[in-house]
């Protein structure tokens, strides 16, 4: 059965559509959405589906609107940007790495941005909002070590991985040293950050995460057809008229930004970024980095995580990136036997 079909565009140009592919995207979307309407009516006032949908399209009655607008909303919608973040962040690495394991969650990067978050909250006392531009900085200061460190006639995967699973040791350690010289009140704030929560986000977490992603997503996707030549090796991309080093670099910053502004918007929540990538790829069945169906994939997982995390263990009882957590490393140790069965670590 054929899963591509060429289209030719009124310019002139065909383009190759993967059926396969759209067809997941389109459902992974449709998912994503029927787990945000149940998650927005899961809570201590629980609401209907019908009603969620009616409430979001300005039927709902004056308590509807505020618990549905004001309450469930944001954090729903900062769910969907962090995990669509996180999932083409680590669908970037991976394709730049060449390794399933070239994800930010062992490269570091989350480390990084937990250095940053616990320094303002240690060492300053900082207010949430400085919290949040901690954990930016942190996130792209260590994504910007590890590109430099790696650095030697260009990057290349086994070498980036390298320098960031000992970026990542470095920065563990650096954590644990701030925990421990913190207060307890503090050190309590800190574990609570560092677990990966969506629990009380609001507007404010919503519009520059949006922002961000507005801009880089496009960006990105624009990109998709070098990364893809870059796969095939650097020798036959420069034949065919990538410029690697620059791709690379672009595609590099880009994967650092999504994924420290999704770590400073929730917390490192861990494996979204490891996982999403993957399971894409084996929905789609496609060699390339499908980096829109690991986007769909990772906000799919985040909503449906959170909504697990409410409605199996009680409203905010469970924070999200112990759910993720516990999933993802169950997947990891799976992906860990299967790549050594398959002789490739």
């Amino acid at each position: 059965m054929k899963t591509n079909r060429a289209v030719r565009t009124p310019g002139g140009l065909s383009v190759r559509l993967d059926i396969r592919a759209l067809t997941v995207v389109l459902l992974l979307l449709l998912a994503a959405l029927a787990a945000s309407v149940l998650l927005i009516g899961t809570g201590d006032f629980p609401i209907s589906a019908g009603d969620v949908l009616k409430t979001l399209l300005g039927g709902g009655d004056p308590g509807q609107e505020f618990i549905v607008n004001e309450l469930r909303l944001p954090r729903v919608l900062v769910a969907l940007l962090v995990g669509a973040s996180l999932g083409l962040g680590g669908a970037l690495f991976q394709a730049v790495s060449r390794n399933p394991l070239g994800s930010p969650d062992i490269l570091g990067l989350g480390q990084g941005a937990t250095a940053g978050a616990l320094t303002m909250i240690v060492l300053f006392s900082g207010s949430a909002n400085q919290v949040t531009i901690g954990a930016l900085v942190g996130g792209l200061v260590t994504g910007l070590a590890i590109y430099l460190l790696a650095w030697k006639q260009g990057v290349h995967g086994y070498r980036l991985v390298l320098v960031g699973i000992g970026m990542s040791a470095i920065l563990t350690a650096v954590n644990g040293y701030l925990l421990t010289v913190s207060d307890i009140v503090d050190a309590a704030r800190s574990v609570v950050w560092m677990t990966g929560s969506l629990s009380g986000r609001d507007w404010e977490q919503v519009w520059p995460l949006l922002a961000l992603c507005a801009v880089l997503v496009p960006l990105v996707l624009a990109n998709a057809r070098g990364l893809r030549m870059m796969e095939m090796g650097d020798d036959v991309s420069h034949a065919l008229g990538v410029r690697v080093e620059r791709v690379r670099a672009l595609l590099m910053i880009s994967a650092v930004l999504l994924t420290a502004a999704a770590t400073a918007a929730a917390g490192p929540v861990s494996f979204v970024a490891l996982t999403a990538p993957q399971l894409a790829r084996r929905l789609t069945r496609s060699p390339g980095p499908n980096l829109l169906p690991s986007l769909c994939m990772g906000a799919a997982l985040l909503v449906v995580a959170d909504w697990a995390s409410q409605r199996l263990f009680g409203a905010d009882q469970m924070p999200v990136g112990v759910v993720t957590g516990v999933v993802g490393g169950v997947y990891l140790l799976w992906l860990l036997v299967s790549e050594r069965r398959a002789g490739r670590i």
